[in-house]
């Protein structure tokens, strides 16, 4: 049994006629009644009844032709289904982040992405970029917003998606919070809450490259891994830190976000979307346009 013959069974249940259900199927009359009896011979039942006028559905063939009609119906779902996953347009996405991202960027891509592929699902994954980048690896993760630029070997393939700024966070009432500007030779001797060499080690070595370049050595108190923990550590007095600049509208009135000058203020620092060459689903190409079409011409951070 064959969707042809259902089709052909449906098409001649509506018309009653075997030449006018020929004609609708733009085939020869005599082909369509070998098609439908040869159904019949397979189902092993009678599903109309030879009239001189015409045909005439039997009551077992009016069951049947029930059935047929989900089965086509159901047999077009998965045919949309399948050009809908080939165009990316339907399937899963599974996004992983780093937390500085997740402050400005992930809603602004989730945003455009939602409005244009309202039917994909989408699976989020907040972590570290050393972790993301081994997710990606693994395929557990189909593409990943993190720190830029990767420090350590990957088989992942990173873009520069845009350029961030490093800025000093210190508490409200620091006489610090007075500047409009701060250099990291001014931070000598502050108690500074740095990423974790084990668990963030991409922006530990960038933050510890910024400070080599500035000539200073920090004075490290506190190690944290997500941007959270340490603007909380800053809004607890617990000590500055350096984050992006990005997470300024995102901070509480108890922190300042101050601008970073002088030796070791512009890096080669941002934020690179990751993913796994070979291994790109539709909907992770599809993800990967729309970033960099939607950063194009946003300014940076």
């Amino acid at each position: 049994m064959e969707l042809r013959q259902l089709r052909q069974a449906v098409m001649l249940a509506e018309t009653l006629n075997f030449t006018r259900a020929a004609e609708r199927l733009h085939m020869a009359q005599p082909p369509l009644s070998a098609s439908i009896r040869k159904l019949e011979e397979e189902l092993g039942v009678i599903l109309f009844d030879r009239l001189p006028s015409g045909v005439r559905l039997t009551s077992v063939g009016e069951a049947v032709l029930r059935d047929a009609r989900l089965a086509l119906f159901h047999a077009d779902q998965v045919r949309r289904t399948a050009r809908e996953g080939a165009a990316g347009t339907t399937g899963l996405l599974r996004l992983g982040f780093t937390g500085s991202a997740a402050y400005e960027l992930v809603p602004r891509l989730l945003r455009a992405y939602r409005a244009e592929y309202p039917k994909v699902a989408i699976e989020i994954h907040e972590s570290s970029t050393s972790e993301l980048l081994r997710r990606i690896e693994s395929q557990s993760v189909d593409v990943a917003l993190v720190a830029y630029p990767v420090l350590e070997g990957t088989t992942a393939d990173v873009a520069l998606l845009r350029h961030e700024r490093l800025a000093v966070a210190v508490h409200a009432d620091s006489p610090l919070a007075q500047r409009s500007e701060i250099s990291l030779a001014d931070l000598a001797g502050e108690p500074f809450i740095i990423h974790s060499p084990t668990l963030a080690p991409h922006m530990h070595s960038i933050v510890l490259n910024a400070f080599q370049q500035a000539g200073v050595q920090p004075r490290v108190v506190q190690q944290a891994v997500q941007v959270t923990s340490m603007l909380g550590l800053v809004q607890g007095g617990m000590g500055v830190a350096l984050v992006s600049a990005g997470v300024a509208g995102h901070v509480s009135k108890q922190v300042k976000l101050i601008e970073l000058v002088g030796p070791g203020a512009r890096l080669d620092l941002g934020m690179g979307i990751a993913t796994l060459p070979g291994a790109e689903t539709p909907t992770t190409r599809n993800f990967v346009a729309l970033a960099h079409r939607v950063m194009k011409d946003a300014p940076a951070d």
